[in-house]
């Protein structure tokens, strides 16, 4: 019989090769958008019907989509989070200062962890908008950058589309034409296919648009889209709004016009922070069109940065990850902005995509955090983690999507407060607040979603999601629900104190408490 066994040296090169590509790090990309509704992406069923978002969609049918995730309740704690692995009260030393939105931290008390990829032989790139400190970590936390930092130059917040002033490196700010998504996308792939990095290292790479974040501008190529187009008003647009509190019944951003149709009043009132009228009119229809059509260059921009990836044969081993600070409200309660702790306000996409090793096409029933990234990025990256993180990695249900998940997801809300200051509630919250919403945390359990607000004497919340999805019914004062009650409230007061929330022994009590 033929000898079938292979030569000891050729069972050793096919360990080596075996052994090489087993101990390849994962690239990874994170695409960061800003003011995202999860309704706006064709994938998740609660989109409009007309909604068209092919790229994205393709992530989802080539990856993993959760059906809820909680990132963050507005722009800058979601990056704080997003750099640090903790929620907004455990970022030591972060402070908004001077003219909004200038803020200062401290790196040696609030370290940002792709200083610890860097360290650890990954590249480690951010580029678009920079929104959390006027030290943006250039040359520290990353090999390289280039940014839209807007701490640093107030004068040129609003300019979320053209003309932005970019830094590169840390250098001098240069005013830049084109459409910043184009811009953004332009310098990505550039990363992508081997600019501005070593190319024997895996790279970590954050991009963060901001397409659809107010003033909501399209691209020129896109201003016609989606012609005709009506939504339904939501049953709640306008107060008032029973069984919510106190703060919800004040909530009147939208006034029907003449023919019965909500308008935008106050707020906005037809004006975008660049000081321009809305593209499409005043209307529901008019803004939700608008901000529609914002969602068109990121999902080309998805297309392309996928494309660049398997051009440059790194899509294998790359794993993408595509969300958002937080979502955006057009009507529901009332709102047109983020801010407030209902899902049409602050729920975003989250999709994860790596098919070579992550099934495709599945769904995580399971509601998750902002803080449940960072340590699934350090898992991938076979890096151990550099100090305690607030979330949980979220690799096992990457792996199976289906399986068992006890850890409930925690949303906190301490308006522009970090740190140490929020552990006692202010005594005046008129300058505190944003838009008037108190502070708050939120739990999402299973099903339940529950909210505790730092007001004395403050009604909860509590939501069954999969009977109420519109969050219509607050069920907190209904004595059949009275023990779920009870157990969403321990459980907040549970993982406040695992997290290490300084307030949660100085929580003001709650209405009957």
């Amino acid at each position: 019989m033929r000898n079938r066994r292979l030569p000891l040296f050729v069972l050793f090169c096919l360990l080596v090769v075996s052994r090489t590509f087993a101990d390849k790090r994962p690239n990874i990309l994170l695409i960061y958008t800003d003011d995202h509704s999860y309704r706006t992406i064709g994938c998740y069923p609660q989109a409009y019907p007309w909604v068209k978002t092919p790229n994205i969609d393709a992530l989802a049918e080539k990856g993993v989509r959760f059906e809820y995730a909680y990132i963050g309740t507005w722009c800058m704690p979601s990056r704080a989070t997003m750099l640090t692995g903790h929620h907004q009260f455990g970022v030591n030393s972060m402070r908004m200062e001077g003219e909004y939105p200038g803020s200062a931290y401290d790196p040696a008390k609030a370290p940002f962890w792709p200083k610890v990829f860097r360290e650890q032989g990954y590249c480690t790139s951010q580029i678009g908008k920079w929104h959390t400190g006027t030290d943006t970590g250039a040359n520290r936390d990353w090999d390289h950058q280039i940014v839209w930092n807007r701490p640093r130059y107030p004068k040129n917040a609003g300019n979320y589309f053209y003309d932005q002033l970019i830094e590169t490196n840390g250098g001098a700010p240069k005013v830049t034409k084109g459409y910043s998504t184009d811009n953004y996308t332009n310098w990505a792939e550039d990363f992508i296919r081997g600019e501005n990095r070593d190319e024997e290292k895996p790279w970590y790479l954050w991009v963060c648009y901001g397409a659809v974040h107010g003033p909501f501008t399209p691209a020129e190529r896109h201003r016609e889209a989606y012609p005709g187009l009506t939504v339904p008003v939501p049953k709640d647009i306008y107060p008032p709004r029973a069984g919510k509190p106190a703060y919800m019944q004040k909530v009147n951003k939208w006034a029907p016009n003449a023919d019965g149709v909500p308008e935008m009043a106050g707020g906005f009132g037809g004006q975008t922070v660049e000081g321009t009228t809305s593209i499409h009119g005043n209307t529901l229809d008019g803004w939700v069109r608008q901000y529609h059509q914002g969602v068109r260059a990121l999902d080309e921009s998805v297309g392309r940065l996928v494309t660049s990836l398997k051009e440059s044969g790194q899509y294998e081993n790359t794993l993408i990850v595509f969300t958002s600070d937080q979502g955006f409200a057009w009507g529901q309660h009332g709102f047109h902005t983020k801010l407030a702790p209902y899902d049409a306000n602050i729920r975003s996409p989250l999709i994860v995509s790596m098919p070579s090793q992550l099934p495709t096409g599945k769904v995580v029933p399971h509601p998750v955090a902002g803080v449940d990234l960072i340590p699934t990025f350090f898992r991938f990256a076979n890096i151990d983690l550099p100090w305690k993180m607030h979330g949980h990695d979220l690799t096992p249900l990457l792996k199976n999507p289906d399986s068992e998940w006890k850890h409930p997801a925690l949303t906190s809300f301490t308006a522009r407060s970090y740190g140490a200051d929020t552990n006692q509630v202010p005594a005046d919250t008129t300058e505190t607040n944003i838009n008037g919403i108190p502070w708050y945390f939120m739990l999402r359990e299973n099903k339940y979603k529950y909210i505790r607000y730092t007001v004395e004497g403050e009604t909860e919340e509590l939501y069954d999601l999969d009977a109420d999805p519109e969050e219509l019914t607050n069920l907190a004062m209904q004595p059949e629900l009275k023990d779920q009650l009870l157990a969403m409230r321990t459980a907040t007061i549970a993982e406040l104190k695992r997290t290490g929330a300084g307030i949660v022994d100085n929580l003001p009590k709650v209405a009957g408490q």
